[in-house]
């Protein structure tokens, strides 16, 4: 299974991404578009993303949590978390499930309950600006 998995993910492309789109909705929603250090999450998130510093580290992207306030550099954050632990959806270009993503973490494709309400309910706000 782990080999298959293993080439399965060795076939993707590795240029996938989102559509641009995706992206918009996802600043707008997270900071209403604004840029900077922006602040949320009782001060745990950094932005334009809104992007929790276990987020940071878990893409494994070089640099700095205090580069997250940078927009371009967010997006590349969010882009290695997703390809490191979404890499189907971000191969597709999943908004849905990448936006479940960026809000639960990997353990919002298994929520039930009050979890999976809340992950829809974030997914129709990224909806709304797609």
């Amino acid at each position: 299974m782990k080999r298959a998995f293993f080439i399965l993910c060795l076939a993707l492309p590795l240029g996938a991404a989102p559509p641009e789109s995706f992206w918009r909705a996802l600043h707008a929603v997270e900071s209403g578009g604004k840029l900077g250090p922006i602040k949320g999450d009782k001060g745990a998130a950094l932005g334009p993303l809104q992007l929790h510093k276990a987020y940071w580290q878990d893409s494994g992207l070089k640099g700095s949590y205090s580069q997250c306030a940078d927009l371009a550099y967010a997006r590349a954050v969010v882009s290695a978390y997703m390809q490191r632990k979404a890499p189907l959806a971000w191969a597709a270009g999943d908004c849905r499930t990448l936006a479940m993503v960026h809000n639960g973490g990997p353990q919002a494709l298994k929520a039930e309950g009050q979890k999976q309400a809340n992950l829809e309910t974030y997914w129709k706000k990224i909806q709304k600006h797609l």
